[in-house]
C-alpha cells in the first residue's frame, strides 16, 4: 500500500505458453484508456498521495499483484487482467493532506480507515479489454468487475467508509484528426450496491465521457518548434439524480447532476529538448474550482535531472473536488539519478 520504506513496483515473470498468447504473473503496473490524468476505463490503482505531493508522474500508477494474459488474433486482440485480492487506490486519507468530510461537514485530517474487501479469491477484480487497429484508428472495448477504487460508500452502523461493488462497461477510439491526434472515451459505472440511486451512503451509477485533442504547434506554425498543446473535455453524469437528491441527509452538500471539467496542457522544450517547461490546468465550471500543475525539468546529464513545480488548488467551496484541497497547495523540488 506504499506505506513502508520500500515500495516494490515490479517483480514478475513473463512467458508465452502458445504463440498467440503472452502471460505475466506478479507485481506489475497497468495502463489503459486514452485520457491524460483522467481515467474512465483504467480501473487500476492510482497513487493520488504521490501525485498531489509532486513526485514523478509515473508513480501516479500504483502497482497491482495480478495475472495478465494477452491474446493476439487476426480479428482483434484481447487483454485480461485478474487481481485475486482487491487493490484500491492510494487515496487521500488525512495522513498527508486534508480533505472534505460530508459526515463532519468540514475539512479534516482524520484518518479514513475504511472497511476494505480483504478476502483472497472472493474480493477479486477482473478487467478485460478487446482492441484492434482499423486504418490507423485504435478501437477498444472495456469491462471491469470489482469495487470502487476509492471509498465511495459509508456504513452508518460502524461509521467507516466502504468500497461498494462496481461494474464498468466502456469503449474508446484514438487516431489522427487533421494535424493532431484526437481521442474519445465513454464508460458506464454500474454501482451495484445502489441500483435505484436512493441510498445516500453509496455513490450513484454514472456515465462518464471524454474527448481530447493533442497537437504539435509546428504542424501549423513551422517556426514554433517543440511546443505541444493538448486539451480535454470530461463529463461525469450522475444517474438517478432525483432519487439521490430526495434521500440526501440534511446538512450534506448536494453534488451536481453533471460535473463538467476541461484541461489544457502546454509543453515547451528548449536546449535540444533538455529543458522542459509545462503547465497542466484543470478547470471545472460546474464546481467552480481549478487545479494547476506548473513544472520545470532539466536534464543535467544522461543520468542526473532536476525538477521543480507546484500543485495549486483553488475553489469557492470547500466540498468540491479541487476546492477541498486548497490548503494542500504546495511547491516541490526533486533531484533524480537514473541508471
Amino acid at each position: 500500500e506504499g506505506r513502508s520504506a520500500v515500495d516494490l513496483r515490479e517483480a514478475n515473470v513473463s512467458f508465452s505458453p502458445v504463440s498467440f498468447m503472452d502471460m505475466r504473473l506478479g507485481r506489475q503496473v497497468f495502463t489503459w484508456g486514452t485520457g491524460d490524468f483522467l481515467f474512465l476505463n483504467d480501473l487500476f490503482p492510482k497513487d493520488w498521495r504521490s501525485f498531489f505531493a509532486g513526485r514523478s508522474v509515473e508513480y501516479l500508477k500504483a502497482p497491482s499483484d495480478a495475472a495478465k494474459a494477452s491474446f493476439y488474433t487476426d480479428l482483434l486482440n484481447l487483454d485480461v487482467r485478474y487481481t485475486p485480492h482487491f487493490d484500491h487506490d492510494r487515496f487521500i486519507d488525512g495522513r498527508r493532506f486534508v480533505y472534505w468530510s460530508d459526515r463532519l461537514g468540514r475539512q479534516t485530517a482524520r484518518n479514513i480507515n475504511p472497511e476494505t474487501p480483504a478476502s483472497w479469491w472472493e474480493d477479486d477484480e477482473l478487467a478485460v479489454r478487446a482492441h484492434r487497429n482499423v486504418e490507423g484508428y485504435e478501437l477498444a472495448g472495456y469491462y471491469y468487475r470489482g469495487f470502487w477504487k476509492s471509498p465511495a460508500g459509508f456504513n452508518p452502523a460502524t461509521g467507516r467508509a466502504t468500497f461498494p461493488d462496481l461494474s464498468v462497461y466502456g469503449a474508446s477510439i484514438r487516431g489522427r484528426l487533421g494535424t493532431g491526434i484526437a481521442n474519445a472515451e465513454v464508460a458506464y459505472y454500474d454501482s451495484e450496491d445502489d441500483s435505484g440511486g436512493d441510498d445516500p451512503f453509496v455513490n450513484n451509477s454514472e456515465v462518464r465521457f471524454l474527448v481530447g485533442y493533442d497537437q504539435e504547434v509546428a504542424a501549423s506554425f513551422p517556426s514554433v518548434k517543440n511546443f505541444t498543446v493538448s486539451g480535454q473535455y470530461y463529463l461525469k453524469h450522475m444517474m438517478d439524480y432525483d432519487s439521490y437528491a430526495n434521500n440526501l441527509p440534511v446538512g450534506f452538500p448536494a453534488r451536481d447532476e453533471d460535473r463538467h471539467l476541461v484541461t489544457l496542457k502546454l509543453t515547451k522544450q528548449f536546449w535540444d529538448q533538455t529543458l522542459d517547461l509545462s503547465l497542466f490546468t484543470f478547470y471545472s465550471w460546474s464546481d467552480d474550482d481549478a487545479y494547476l500543475r506548473p513544472r520545470v525539468a532539466y536534464d543535467v546529464t544522461d543520468n542526473w535531472s532536476v525538477e521543480t513545480g507546484g500543485n495549486l488548488f483553488m475553489g469557492d467551496d470547500r466540498h468540491t473536488f479541487f476546492g477541498q484541497f486548497e490548503q494542500n497547495s504546495n511547491v516541490y523540488g526533486a533531484v533524480r539519478y537514473s541508471f
